[in-house]
């Protein structure tokens, strides 16, 4: 019995492990998409600054859909860790 303990307590480490590479990762995310605004060079009026800003918009944008896969991943290891150990793993206060 002790080998399925020892191997129950090792998926809820690697789960909890999961979990917080997801929250930093999350974190640097949002870290990138809050500098996005101070390299868009507001100044730059000209064409190559318009163009400059849409490809910044279309960068930011696409960082934004994969902040959004990564809380959806973050929120799916925690329903599979309560799961596992019927205590629900809170995902608001999880290391940034």
């Amino acid at each position: 019995m002790d080998g399925i303990w020892d191997s129950r307590q090792q998926l809820d480490a690697t789960l909890m492990s999961v979990a917080g590479r997801l929250a930093t990762c999350s974190a640097k995310v949002e870290q990138v998409l809050g500098g996005f605004h101070d390299i868009q060079l507001l100044d730059w009026q000209s064409p190559a600054g318009r163009a400059y800003r849409d490809a910044v918009t279309l960068q930011a944008s696409s960082l934004r859909r994969a902040l959004d896969r990564l809380q959806e991943a973050r929120l799916a290891v925690a329903r599979r860790a309560q799961d596992d150990t019927g205590v629900p793993i809170a995902t608001s206060g999880w290391p940034r």
